[in-house]
């Protein structure tokens, strides 16, 4: 991994624990990490992750709803994953009803779930035995999807289709 996407994840991180935070606080005292640091945070609102926002005494980040998606994202990933691979015996169901001009917000999502080892049954219903229902209770809230996204939790399945899911996971993971 390239040391650019490091500082974007470092700044990702940080912005998504605060509201919002002064440039000044993520600058490094090394210039050569100052540069790189600028370069991402530049990268950054260019992609649209984060805006910059002027006051009189000091320019300030804020993380933007493609961030948040993006640092989301990021916690699906690697070693440092925020959530457990192993089942707890519960199935976490979602249903997203996202109409076609919000395509853009409904792909984003799919490439969440996708990412989080959730299965497709049908276009809008998908079904994981890991325990993501609290990341994706943020994105609801998040990005406003109070009626488009329903989240399902329940250890009742019928014993032919947990079967065949459990099996599917398997062989995809180590559950």
């Amino acid at each position: 991994m390239s040391r650019k996407n490091d500082y974007s994840k470092k700044i990702l991180k940080i912005l998504g624990e605060k509201p919002a935070i002064p440039v000044s606080s993520v600058k490094e005292k090394n210039p050569k990490e100052n540069y790189a640091l600028t370069r991402s945070i530049k990268n950054l609102i260019e992609s649209g992750c984060i805006e910059m926002l002027r006051s009189d005494n000091q320019n300030y980040l804020k993380l933007t709803k493609k961030g948040k998606s993006k640092l989301n994202s990021l916690k699906l990933e690697g070693e440092d994953a925020l959530v457990s691979t192993s089942w707890d015996g519960y199935w976490r169901i979602i249903i997203l009803d996202i109409p076609e001009e919000r395509k853009s917000e409904r792909e984003a999502l799919r490439y969440l779930l996708k990412k989080a080892n959730f299965i497709c049954i049908k276009n809008t219903v998908w079904i994981s035995p890991y325990p993501y229902e609290n990341l994706f209770t943020n994105i609801k809230k998040d990005l406003g999807l109070e009626t488009e996204l329903m989240i399902i939790v329940t250890d009742k399945l019928d014993p032919e289709t947990n079967s065949a899911f459990l099996n599917c996971i398997s062989k995809t993971s180590s559950l």
